[in-house]
């Protein structure tokens, strides 16, 4: 297996790149722990817990792709993501389709 060049270039790039999306991963990673320790707490499985990380994880990228058309700093991902975890993905969801739900009333049949 090669090891990685030991070229002080690639190590700046690497830690510049790093240094430019710390909040992003900051964030993801604070999702994804937090969402699989409250599932370990309320008696989860390991599977469940690490499903339920990833898809906060994601969740937490998506939203925080959209702080920038919302006009909001980039700081506050660390927020969207600790809540996101706490929250969990199902709880998201259903605030999310409420919120649907009072924009954009479902028509009824027709109608």
């Amino acid at each position: 297996m090669a090891n990685m060049p030991d070229k002080p270039e690639t190590w700046a790039l690497v830690l510049a790149w790093l240094s430019q999306h710390a909040p992003v991963l900051y964030a993801t990673g604070l999702s994804f722990l937090m969402a699989a320790v409250r599932i370990i707490y309320g008696g989860g499985t390991q599977r469940q817990a690490l499903l339920e990380g990833a898809l906060c994880g994601g969740l937490t990228l998506t939203l925080i792709s959209g702080l920038e058309f919302f006009g909001l700093p980039q700081s506050l991902s660390t927020f969207v993501g600790g809540w996101v975890g706490f929250l969990g993905v199902e709880k998201v969801r259903a605030l999310a389709d409420r919120y649907a739900n009072f924009k954009i009333p479902a028509s009824k049949a027709g109608e």
